[in-house]
């Protein structure tokens, strides 16, 4: 199918009304969101110092064709005529300008489902930057987790340096004029370089240091693959630093929510940005994903498949899909991968313990100063000495609501190789203070003793509900820091001085005996709360991470605990409060049937 807009006297400002419109194709909220953006910009931008160029958003759209052929697939051999998505995105990035015609934009975010030509878009600008926007000795690289993914957009670019340009006879293409030197032979190639401008376009893995570099392209794929922030840190600084035109532009699949932390942190924040709610001129955004109405029936609604994958029916073929589709249905093992590389569902939405949607509606702001007070129940997970240990608290507050904070730590030796190893960003979440990090190879549960004796002092503490495991370090580290404590050994017993200590039973096993605390009942209740709306946890991506992980396990009658070994990553700040509202609601009576115990939840 033809690019319908390239006939158009503005094809990316004629692609955005398409878009809100809604005539043309299909699009989702999150597409809809940045064509809005470009026409509000339109009306309003010069005000904030922005202005459109049509006339340098068609110099770039114009090069693809008349430079480069497509060098994969059915069209290969073809004109690289831009795809319809290529429009909006090249031409926004190019036509964009500021007062002093320095591009406006600074960093570019393109997300997509598999397959819709990305990296072949990214290699193609990486070479229009090199040699034909005018900017002397410019320096462009391709970046990746490693080299091999950097060298997947890099390879692009050399295949289109490599063919015939169109309508030129056999032979004639920008190597072959000596417009570019392509350094290295074949799969080898590892730089291209630009004689006439003295600029070069080289891959190099994100970790690899540059002497001084003066980036005027910095072009990441595969972001989702990230496992640290720090390299797109030290480019952006790099990219900063340049007193005229400079653009990073990264591309990815949806990251998973769950274990790729870097790429949905980034998504995140371009999302915030596409919609309004976070104000950057300097950022553009184009993220396709179905929208969250869709997600149930995606696999059966075709119509909605465009909208993340906004290629379709023009390179990438519907067949293709409904193939994968097909073999997902068969094979459920496939069906959350599939939901996310192809259709933007994250893997925690597509397989969260309850609706990703409800949980994100009880975040928010838990003051622990501001609850002093209220009466309440704290809950503990040691785990072992290596992994993550969690501490919850729970405080009732009127209208039957409750709030829940939570705290962590975890050994600081071995962090990073833990981090690699959980794919989780450990030593972020320790800079940020959202995790604690104790001196040595195993977790000083003297810390952990210390913050629960602040919180005995400081509140009206009931009781401390713990799962069992590893009680007696965990009380030997109180008898350490001074912390009266005895444990509760159920109705009609001596009870003693302290910190009353109660047993939270992590199994299956529904306890019937008189204020006996046992997980299948913690999990209704909290989701309980949730779906109510009745619950407030604290926001932290510590906690999001492990409700994002967490699997739960059924047994024939429905009784449900949180299985760690099946679980995605680390659970523990979710089994804590699960404990705590356990504990907190105890004299509620839960009811009778969650809707997510009889249909949703994982079941393993």
């Amino acid at each position: 199918m033809a690019n319908r807009f390239l006939a158009e006297p503005d094809p990316t400002t004629a692609w955005a009304k398409a878009a809100v419109e809604g005539k043309l194709f299909v699009c989702g909220d999150l597409v809809r969101h940045a064509a809005e953006r470009h026409l509000r910009d339109l009306r309003d931008g010069e005000r904030r110092g922005i202005y459109w160029r049509p006339e340098e958003a068609a110099h770039f759209l114009n090069f693809l064709p008349s430079v480069f052929q497509v060098t994969d697939g059915p069209a290969a051999g073809e004109p690289f005529y831009p795809l319809e998505y290529h429009t909006f995105c090249g031409g926004s990035l190019f036509g964009w300008r500021t007062a002093t015609n320095r591009w406006r934009f600074r960093t570019g975010w393109l997300e997509t489902g598999k397959g819709q030509a990305k990296s072949p878009l990214m290699g193609a600008i990486g070479v229009y930057i090199m040699g034909w926007c005018g900017i002397p000795r410019a320096q462009c690289y391709a970046i990746g987790e490693d080299k091999a993914t950097a060298n997947v957009l890099f390879r692009d670019a050399v295949a289109m340096c490599r063919a015939d340009i169109p309508g030129g006879e056999e032979g004639e293409s920008l190597e072959g004029l000596g417009e570019v030197i392509i350094r290295g032979e074949l799969e080898n190639a590892w730089k291209i370089e630009h004689p006439d401008s003295g600029s070069f376009f080289m891959p190099i893995a994100s970790g690899e240091s540059q002497s001084g570099p003066r980036p005027s392209l910095v072009a990441a794929d595969e972001i989702h693959e990230l496992k640290s922030e720090a390299a797109l840190l030290t480019w952006k600084a790099a990219i900063d630093k340049v007193a005229g035109n400079a653009l990073m532009l990264l591309g990815t699949n949806t990251p998973a929510r769950s274990t790729q932390h870097v790429g949905t942190s980034y998504s995140d924040t371009y999302q915030a940005i596409v919609k309004g709610e976070a104000k950057d001129d300097t950022a553009f955004a184009f993220i396709a994903r179905i929208d969250k109405g869709d997600r149930e029936t995606i696999f059966e609604n075709e119509r909605a498949w465009q909208k993340s994958l906004p290629a379709l029916g023009e390179t990438f073929p519907i067949e293709n899909i409904r193939e994968t589709v097909n073999s997902a249905k068969l094979r459920p093992s496939t069906k959350s991968s599939v939901k996310r590389l192809y259709f933007g569902i994250d893997s925690a939405a597509a397989d969260f313990w309850i609706s990703e949607e409800k949980w994100l509606a009880v975040q928010g702001v838990v003051d622990a100063r501001a609850m002093r007070g209220r009466k309440s129940w704290l809950s503990l997970d040691l785990s072992q000495k290596n992994d993550l240990t969690a501490l919850s608290q729970a405080w009732e507050l009127p209208d039957e609501l409750v709030a829940v904070k939570t705290w962590y730590w975890t050994a600081r030796e071995g962090l990073e190789e833990r981090a690699d190893n959980d794919k989780a960003p450990y030593l972020d979440w320790v800079e940020d203070k959202y995790l604690t990090a104790t001196p040595g190879a195993t977790i000083d549960y003297t810390f952990v003793a210390m913050q629960v004796k602040q919180q005995v002092t400081e509140h009206e503490v009931e009781a401390l509900v713990v799962d069992p495991a590893f009680l007696t370090s965990f009380t030997d580290a109180c008898d350490q820091v001074s912390l009266a404590w005895w444990l509760w050994e159920g109705p009609g017993k001596p009870e003693g001085r302290g910190l009353k200590i109660v047993k939270h039973a992590q199994g299956q096993r529904i306890m019937f005996e008189d204020r006996q605390l046992c997980m299948p009942h913690s999990i209704t209740r909290t989701e309980d709360l949730i779906l109510d709306g009745k619950l407030l946890v604290d926001d932290s991506p510590v906690t999001y991470s492990c409700a994002a992980n967490a699997v739960i396990e059924a047994d024939g009658l429905n009784n449900r605990m949180f299985n760690k070994k099946k679980s995605r990553g680390r659970i523990d700040g979710m089994v804590t409060i699960a404990m705590a509202v356990g504990a907190a609601t105890a004299t509620v009576k839960p009811k009778k049937k969650s809707v997510y115990a009889t249909r949703g939840i994982i079941r393993v």
